[in-house]
């Protein structure tokens, strides 16, 4: 099993990501992900740099960690060609490190640039297109589609991955746990309840792969803050606080996000994140995705006021617990 640390665009401006990126892998992180976001969750304290242009900075001030996008939408303000291009750009400077991380999207990253964000179906039908493109690129084909959504006319990559390339979805339900087994090289998927997770969504990945006779990849994500009380762990989730909001995949204002999260006060707002106050309670937040979800890699995502601090305190003290917990 391997750990990663989330290196959260939302909350923190690039550089301080590419500080955080070096000390995880010095603190013994397997792997560092990052989201592709062009809005954050909230628009008073946050952050939204340009995660490729961010993995090409971190590829080269790395040496061991495998990168993850968790995730990016190659559905609409990009060409999936263009998703393709940019991982396997990545997977070039960081000497074949790279795990591209696709999702559906929210609407925080497409309406502002003009696009609809259409419902779950249309979206999914896209990532089929989506997912036949990028696969084909990244494997070295020439391609001529002229699909439903994307067309292609003798796109082809001039500067293609090292080697395979692995090609994983985020999915929180057995619909998309399902096509992410049909069509992808892995799952991403965030964990609240481990039973829950499993039944809904881990088990219909597996049984789609199965059939597809292919090998499974899970990556489980929890977000959790680190706080001495809720005072300091409403300053560290301040940036993340719209994540919860009502609506959140449809709104397209961090502004509205922001509002909504705040009319919900700030007890509510915590009840839908695990706090934890110590080593110990952190430790025991992620010992379920050790020990009963199977994963494959195990994500750490901690908001905390001190994010340096904080990756030292895991690197030391619960990483090896982890490791030592693992099945």
């Amino acid at each position: 099993m391997k750990f990663a640390w989330l290196c959260s665009h939302e909350s923190f401006q690039p550089e301080a990501l590419v500080a955080q990126a070096v000390l995880a892998e010095s603190a013994g992180f397997d792997m560092v992900t990052g989201a592709d976001h062009f809005h954050p969750w909230v628009d008073d304290i946050s952050a939204a740099s340009f995660v490729w242009t961010w993995f090409g900075a971190v590829a080269q001030v790395t040496s061991r960690v495998e990168l993850a996008t968790s995730v990016t939408a190659p559905l609409f303000r990009y060409h999936p060609a263009l998703i393709a291009q940019a991982a396997a750009t990545v997977d070039r400077l960081s000497g074949g490190r790279f795990r591209l991380g696709v999702g559906t999207g929210e609407a925080i990253n497409e309406v502002p640039l003009g696009y609809d964000f259409p419902g779950h179906a249309e979206r999914i039908a896209r990532m089929d297109e989506a997912l036949a493109i990028i696969g084909g690129l990244l494997s070295g084909d020439t391609l001529y589609v002229r699909g439903r959504y994307y067309t292609a006319n003798g796109a082809r990559l001039y500067s293609p991955p090292l080697g395979k390339l692995p090609i994983w979805m985020a999915a929180g339900g057995p619909k998309s746990a399902t096509f992410a087994g049909r069509h992808a090289d892995g799952l991403i998927t965030s964990v609240k309840d481990s039973a829950t997770a499993v039944q809904n969504v881990i088990r219909p990945y597996r049984e789609a792969a199965a059939a597809r006779g292919v090998a499974t990849t899970v990556l489980a994500t929890r977000w959790v803050v680190l706080a001495r009380d809720d005072e300091e762990a409403w300053e560290a989730l301040a940036p993340m606080r719209g994540l919860r909001a009502p609506g959140r995949l449809e709104v397209a204002d961090p502004a509205v996000l922001r509002r909504r999260a705040d009319q919900m006060g700030r007890s509510d707002v915590l009840g839908q994140f695990t706090v934890v106050r110590d080593v110990e309670e952190l430790t025991g937040a992620y010992l379920p995705l050790v020990r009963d979800v199977d994963a494959d890699y195990v994500a750490i995502q901690v908001a905390s006021v001190d994010p340096v601090r904080t990756i030292d305190l895991i690197g030391s003290l619960v990483l090896p617990k982890l490791r030592a917990a693992t099945p």
